[in-house]
């Protein structure tokens, strides 16, 4: 992690006025080039109130959140390098300093860290749509996310509502049933509830419609019981065919939490409007010629579909993206 192990023992206590017992500063580096903006504005836009801070109550250009760990808990923050170099400091504050390696682990993944964008690069170069879009954004990463069931649930609770909408739903959520933080940190209050507790809770203790409060329990229950593996060790086919079998989620949901949860780098959502609308794709052709379209991104089309929502983005910067379809919006 770029700091000796003694370095790291030295770190278990207090390291300074404002630290916490169990602060940790690293330097996460990665291969160049690397859009950390990019990358920051994406999850400031998905950021749920209790869990996440994208930049409200701190500096702008910085990604906080919770994590529930193995041996305890802990609050990342992952602030890309100013100097446009491909790094992102991280600070870790955990409850137990033996969770390091998994904290780390989850830093990369939310940053897409091990990515080759040269590699996705040379792929995406052939098409001379994307020409723009490569060069506004070298080194585009496709947000991962720290835990794939969190993921999930937050793609089924962003169903057929606006972004905006689906945050709030999300933080009611997190309020609800999720676990508080032994110690609150700004906006940082609460743990994502987990399979288990939602599927204990019921579908009459989420808000929203019925239908898709059922589907996120019915979502819980796999996940608990092992159904449905929402990790990246798991065979990818196999957890989207389980993901669709379930009622409620369709092809758009399942494709989402491969892209971001599974880490899968060929994810190409047809049905997405956000992507339609970023290449002028109309009426009932769309999805067709979005398909045939792809077949050239491969296997780099997640990367692809992030540079289109980029373009969307940019477009309308500050304001949010909404990448939904008739299924499910991004969440």
């Amino acid at each position: 992690y770029g700091v000796p192990p003694g370095e790291l023992r030295r770190r278990r206590g207090g390291a300074g006025p404002g630290r916490q017992p169990g602060h940790i500063e690293l330097r996460l580096a990665c291969r160049p080039p690397f859009d950390g903006r990019a990358l920051v504005h994406f999850l400031r836009l998905h950021a749920v109130t209790g869990v996440e801070d994208a930049g409200g109550s701190r500096s702008v250009g910085t990604y906080r959140r919770t994590l529930r760990l193995p041996h305890s808990t802990g609050i990342v923050t992952l602030r890309p390098e100013r100097d446009g170099a491909a790094a992102v400091r991280c600070g870790l504050s955990l409850s137990d300093v033996r969770d390091v390696g998994a904290a780390v682990e989850r830093c990369r993944r939310i940053a897409d860290l091990d990515a080759d964008p040269v590699a996705v690069h040379e792929v995406l170069s052939r098409d001379p749509d994307l020409a723009g879009d490569l060069r506004r954004h070298p080194g585009l990463r496709v947000p991962g996310h720290p835990d794939g069931f969190e993921l999930a649930a937050r793609a089924v609770l962003g169903q057929q509502v606006s972004m905006a909408s689906a945050r709030a739903l999300t933080a009611r959520l997190v309020r609800e049933l999720g676990d508080p933080l032994p110690s609150s940190d700004g906006d940082l209050t609460h743990l994502f509830p987990t399979a288990g507790q939602i599927a204990a809770a019921g579908p009459d203790r989420i808000a929203g419609p019925r239908a898709r409060a059922r589907t996120l329990v019915a979502l819980a229950e796999a996940a608990a019981a092992g159904t449905v593996a929402l990790d990246r060790s798991a065979d990818r086919a196999d957890v989207e065919a389980a993901l669709i079998a379930l009622p409620g989620i369709g092809p758009w949901t399942a494709g989402y939490i491969a892209m971001r949860a599974l880490a899968d780098p060929d994810v190409v959502l047809v049905g997405d409007v956000g992507l339609h609308a970023a290449l002028d794709l109309r009426g009932p052709a769309a999805r067709e010629a979005l398909g045939r379209r792809a077949s050239g991104w491969r296997p780099w089309g997640s990367y692809a579909a992030l540079h289109l929502w980029h373009r969307v983005l940019d477009q309308r910067w500050p304001d949010e993206m909404d990448t939904n379809q008739s299924e499910g919006v991004a969440a």
